[in-house]
């Protein structure tokens, strides 16, 4: 196994410093979108990592500035009862890029070897043909002409009861802490261990591991984002300069009264 780690050394960033920092690896990820859709190409990033550690904020900054009509970012809940009978590969199959997209997977298809093996979701015979099976698919993924790239995030046990904490205390976070991550709290030891046997297994040659530090958020975001740029090997598109037109003449052309339309009220 040879997880690669990507650790720039951003743990001091200012304020200043992380928004233009940012600024430029939006524009270049901006540049990056415009080559995948003028070339038909589909990339597909897998956002993995403890509960609070980070992800959720990352791609948020990824896609902020992005065009929506050729990225998306797919989160699935629990599977249904019905999905629950297929291949467990089967449901995120249809997520998959199409040509000139990009799409983010937060979580993914290893929750089997996450969340499910920790919680007792899935049977132990699940488990290891999970672990046994999923090189072979991503290695199908692969051969389709898909880019898969897999950034796993690491938080501490101190960091993570701090964000923890910070989801209680502030409403407009509170969606963000389920029973489930509270449970997890308890099992950091079991999570532990099956996250290191879910690299052992699935660190390939092909679709190798990327771990963040994410203790430092401005510091995981900007890292990741920097190096998602430096692994794809894209050139800017030349376009020519846009310029607006003129407007039309005014015409003989007379608006209606605001009266008769309902505005929103101006609270400000």
């Amino acid at each position: 196994m040879s997880v690669k780690y990507f650790n720039t050394d951003y743990k001091n960033i200012s304020e200043s410093q992380y928004q233009d920092e940012k600024f430029k690896l939006q524009v270049e990820l901006l540049k990056l979108q415009e080559w995948i859709v003028k070339k038909d190409k589909r990339i597909a990033i897998i956002f993995e990592g403890r509960d609070a550690a980070g992800k959720g904020g990352t791609i948020k900054r990824l896609i902020e500035n992005l065009n929506p009509r050729h990225c998306r970012v797919v989160a699935l809940s629990a599977p249904t009862e019905k999905e629950k009978t297929q291949w467990y590969f089967q449901r995120y199959i249809n997520h998959l890029p199409s040509a000139g997209e990009i799409v983010i997977f937060d979580r993914s298809w290893y929750n089997r070897a996450g969340v499910e093996k920790v919680m007792g979701f899935c049977t132990d015979k699940e488990y290891i043909s999970f672990l046994q099976t999923c090189p072979e698919f991503e290695k199908m993924i692969i051969g389709s002409g898909i880019q898969l790239v897999k950034y796993w995030f690491s938080v501490s046990q101190e960091e993570q009861m701090k964000r923890f904490q910070s989801r209680i205390d502030d409403p407009t976070k509170g969606w963000k802490l389920s029973p489930m991550d509270l449970e997890s709290v308890k099992r950091w030891d079991d999570y532990s261990a099956a996250k290191d046997n879910m690299l052992e297994h699935t660190d390939t040659e092909n679709a190798p591991w990327y771990i963040v530090e994410s203790d430092v958020k401005k510091k995981a975001r900007v890292n990741c984002l920097s190096h998602l740029l430096s692994i794809i090997d894209y050139k800017e598109i030349p376009h020519e300069e846009i310029l607006l037109p003129d407007r039309d003449k005014d015409l003989d052309f007379e608006r209606p009264s605001k009266s008769n339309f309902n505005y929103v009220p101006e609270i400000l």
